[in-house]
């Protein structure tokens, strides 16, 4: 007896062939990224279900990541409380690790941002703060803080000025970029002739002394304020940012805070504690305490969905990231991606 094939169940069978269980999945357009420092992996998270797709390799002690802004690559600072000189890389669309970027004398990188195609970045080491240049390969830019424990970073998009805390000196620096015409030198042979106009970049910087050991923190929509938060006095200090002081500072009593995040309108801030088991959420106008929201056992990283009413918290003692609702204040779901989760970024793809 012959067995007769038809187009249709030649198809299923191909495809009951090619898609096993397991296998590889493609990265979501829009991607969650979460670090698990414990297995030293980065997830790949679906942020419409909750499933990991991948988990990747990454260098030991992972603190924070971000994603270039075409949303293929992924940086990740390998901190290892400042003897550590890496940034893990990680192909996105490929789902593998690429080699890693070697910063040199510029030792324990933490605080990431990726801002005008460049990746800018913390070495807490070596109290500055630096670039890297993808296009390049290198590092292109360097600009000491004097601080001790420069820590966490935001580099505005215009790329005028920079923000950091310095977690041991209890500071905020703010740096401004300063763009002016000044005379160049002699002029080399084929070079524009001497004394002509060139323009030349300096930068100022201004340190604000804030609570003891300032760690996470976050400026307003609005670019007003700068709150941070105060990990060992568990106070917040609110900095005008037009006036470079404090303008006033809360008794929030938070301790162990580590971040501190805005909502997208602005109407509220969160922060998260290394110590307790709830995520607080402050009223931004009334700069009071609105509500408590229990997570587990302590909380590192927050992530803000810009798209949806919800934070994603990475709950570091009880191995699971936390989603939260922000229109209840209650946890709506939890997502395995690894023990011991902290640094949550954004990948979307152009």
């Amino acid at each position: 007896m012959k067995l007769k094939w038809s187009w249709p169940l030649a198809l299923i069978l191909l495809l009951a062939g090619t898609l096993q269980p397991g296998a590889a999945q493609s990265t979501p357009q829009r991607s969650l990224l979460a670090l698990s420092k414990h297995d030293h992996t980065l997830a790949i998270v679906d942020p419409s279900n909750f499933q990991v797709i991948a988990r990747l390799p990454v260098g030991p002690d992972p603190h924070e990541v971000i994603a270039s802004s075409d949303g293929t690559r992924a940086y990740v600072s390998i901190y290892g409380g400042g003897r550590y000189h890496a940034l893990s890389v990680l192909d996105l669309v490929a789902q593998k690790a690429l080699p890693d970027i070697d910063t040199g004398a510029l030792n324990g990188p933490h605080g990431l941002a990726f801002v005008g195609g460049k990746v800018w970045f913390t070495a807490e080491g070596a109290k500055a703060i630096a670039r890297f240049d993808p296009a390049t390969n290198t590092i292109d830019w360097i600009m000491g803080t004097g601080q001790n424990r420069t820590h966490m970073l935001y580099v505005t998009s215009d790329l005028k000025k920079i923000y950091t805390t310095n977690v041991s000196s209890g500071t905020v620096t703010i740096m401004e970029r300063l763009v002016f015409l000044g005379m160049g030198p002699p002029g080399a042979q084929g070079g524009p002739p001497p004394g002509t106009p060139r323009e030349r970049t300096d930068w100022n910087e201004t340190v604000i002394s804030v609570g003891k050991g300032d760690e996470g923190f976050d400026v307003s929509p609005d670019g007003r304020e700068l709150w941070t938060a105060n990990a060992q006095d568990g106070t917040i200090s609110i900095i005008d940012l037009a006036a470079k002081k404090v303008a006033a500072t809360l008794d929030a009593k938070i301790p162990g805070s580590n971040r501190l995040k805005f909502t997208p309108d602005g109407q509220y801030v969160l922060i998260s504690s290394l110590r307790l088991g709830d995520l607080f959420v402050y009223g931004a106008a009334s700069r009071r305490e609105y509500k408590r929201v229990p997570i587990g056992h302590g909380a590192a990283g927050i992530l803000i969905d810009p798209l949806e009413e919800r934070a994603f918290v990475a709950c570091s003692p009880d191995n699971y990231v936390a989603v939260v609702n922000l229109k209840t204040f209650e946890v709506a779901n939890h997502i395995d991606v690894g023990g011991e989760p902290d640094g949550l970024a954004w990948a979307v793809r152009e």
